[in-house]
């Protein structure tokens, strides 16, 4: 058994909820709180669940959850188990509670796979939901990793180069990776190029490039297009940072490949 989805669903509460389960868990819980908030009881420690907390509990820990009547307390949660989802846990900590951003790529893997899971037995896709639970673990563990403390850079540089990953090949500003980080350009300028090495703009380029060399190999666009799909605008300016980074011109690039 690679991997089982034992259940896969987003709940809204307005009228309270409390599970007392006082069973051990046979597979691992993941819950993320997308609004209001809770309390979980994990092996008999309280939490305090908020907005933008991931909850993740493993094989053999006793959980409980608890939602006042007054409260409001939405979530998206999954429980799964297998030998892969048992490697993808021991690969690297896994912290009860993490706050992450509420980013609306994982949102919509979530709810890609909630779909998947509602299909009828006769119409479900177990190769597709398999494909889609792999790429949400994976995508939660990037998410924890980026806010752990032993990540070597500051959370808010993180948050910039994801900003800069999503948006380089559109129009992107410094002023808007900033505003992102919830900082000033000035400090935002600073803390990126003393932690990551390299400017803001040259993150940016480097990224562009990329793009630009994988529509070259892979694709038959005109280098005109390319350099407007990859974020350049214009080709002269494609043509000048390409020839200043690799010491040749895009079609030259392009005829060697």
């Amino acid at each position: 058994m690679k991997t089982h989805i034992g259940f896969c669903g987003f709940s809204y509460h307005t009228k309270g909820y409390y599970s007392n389960d006082n069973t051990k868990l046979t597979g691992y819980l993941v819950r993320l709180q997308t609004e209001g908030y809770c309390e979980a009881l994990i092996n008999k420690r309280k939490f305090e669940i908020k907005k933008g907390d991931l909850l993740l509990v493993k094989p053999g820990d006793y959980y409980d959850l608890h939602i006042e009547g007054n409260q409001k307390s939405g979530d998206y949660h999954l429980f799964c188990e297998g030998c892969w989802v048992d490697e993808w846990w021991e690969r690297s900590v896994k912290p009860t509670v993490s706050r992450i951003d509420l980013d609306e790529k994982i949102l919509s893997l979530w709810r890609n796979l909630i779909i998947e899971q509602r299909r009828p037995t006769s119409e479900k896709d177990h190769e597709l939901s398999q494909y889609l639970l792999q790429a949400l673990l994976v995508s939660l563990e990037r998410a924890v990793n980026d806010v752990a403390p032993t990540v070597r850079r500051p959370y808010p540089v993180t948050r910039m180069m994801r900003y800069i990953e999503e948006h380089a090949t559109s129009g992107l500003k410094v002023e808007d990776a900033a505003s992102h980080a919830g900082l000033s350009v000035s400090r935002a300028v600073h803390l990126f190029k003393s932690n990551v090495g390299k400017t803001m703009i040259e993150y940016v380029q480097e990224i562009r490039l990329s793009s630009a060399i994988n529509q070259m190999k892979y694709t038959s666009m005109t280098l005109e297009h390319i350099a407007h799909n990859s974020g350049f605008g214009t080709y002269p300016y494609f043509h000048r940072v390409f020839k200043k980074k690799y010491g040749m011109s895009p079609g030259e690039y392009r005829k060697k490949e």
